[in-house]
């Protein structure tokens, strides 16, 4: 039998995919999922230097910040790897869906699953920036209790999707909705893991709502966001003592628009991060690494 080069397949197999969809590919497959070392040292083909992760209000570099955490992250879960849901994109903008999952082995192999929504930026060539969420607490919750979710359905080949043009009018109706700071306003939402477990979500009064990124693709819109108000309650650990005091609460999320109204939103909040701002906690650059862990024991 013949025998093809990986590297040959690799680009007969990829010559139909959207430019950014490739891109993001790679990334997935051979960095996050293969946990290639020598990819992931460098990040020379996938991220420029000046790449910044920003997540749970923290602005991560690419050299100081971000990779150290995510060696210290595949070290802690040498399984990890992603479950892929969704991408939209409109050729400039990428937004993508999934799911980590993985056993933690400072949890002595306990299994969690938990959600993520990450918005990318790009230059053609390489990726320049994202906007991004995880649901920590969910991931937390799953590994004190010892029982993990299941994972939402997952896209068949999100590969093969295609982009959509941008539509400036789903991104002032989604706009002007997101300015309300009610992410439950008449529409149907999915927040979290509300779709499996019903835990608690945070409940802010006075809200203002920053749009820290947005951008469309056809009738959905990406976007990411800062809320800020007074705490009202819905975190498990936080009593009474909690509410009236400031609260931040960042966002990840797309909206879907229909006949020029908001009707479906998809979110990831950054409610762990809620917690630790206020029991006072100082949230790491790279949270979501062995300072997360640490942390979340306290």
């Amino acid at each position: 039998m013949e025998q093809i080069s990986v590297r040959y397949y690799y680009r007969e197999t990829t010559s139909n995919m959207e430019p950014f969809i490739k891109l993001m590919r790679r990334y997935v497959i051979e960095c996050a999922d293969n946990h290639d070392e020598t990819l992931c040292d460098t990040y020379n083909e996938i991220m420029e230097s000046d790449y910044v992760v920003h997540m749970s209000g923290t602005n991560m570099n690419r050299d100081t910040d971000f990779k150290p955490a995510v060696k210290a992250y595949f070290a802690q879960m040498p399984g990890l790897c992603l479950a892929m849901h969704d991408i939209i994109t409109n050729g400039d903008r990428l937004a993508m869906l999934f799911t980590e999952h993985a056993g933690s082995l400072a949890h002595g192999g306990r299994l969690s699953a938990w959600g993520v929504i990450s918005m990318y930026k790009w230059n053609r060539r390489r990726l320049t920036e994202v906007w991004v969420e995880q649901d920590f607490l969910s991931r937390f919750v799953q590994l004190e209790s010892g029982r993990p979710h299941p994972i939402e359905p997952i896209h068949l080949d999100p590969w093969l999707i295609q982009s959509v043009p941008a539509n400036p009018a789903n991104e002032g109706i989604v706009r002007s909705w997101l300015l309300k700071g009610n992410l439950h306003n008449g529409v149907s939402a999915v927040i979290d893991d509300s779709w499996i477990t019903g835990l608690a979500q945070p409940v802010l009064a006075a809200v203002k709502t920053k749009i820290n990124d947005l951008f469309s693709a056809g009738n959905r819109v990406p976007f990411h966001i800062t809320q800020s108000g007074k705490y009202r309650g819905g975190i498990a650990g936080l009593d009474e003592q909690y509410v009236g005091r400031d609260a931040v609460l960042y966002v990840a999320g797309v909206a879907t628009v229909q006949d020029k109204t908001v009707t479906h939103v998809r979110a990831i909040t950054d409610r762990w991060g809620l917690k630790t701002r206020l029991l006072q906690r100082e949230v790491q650059r790279g949270d979501f690494a062995a300072g997360a862990e640490a942390q979340a024991k306290q």
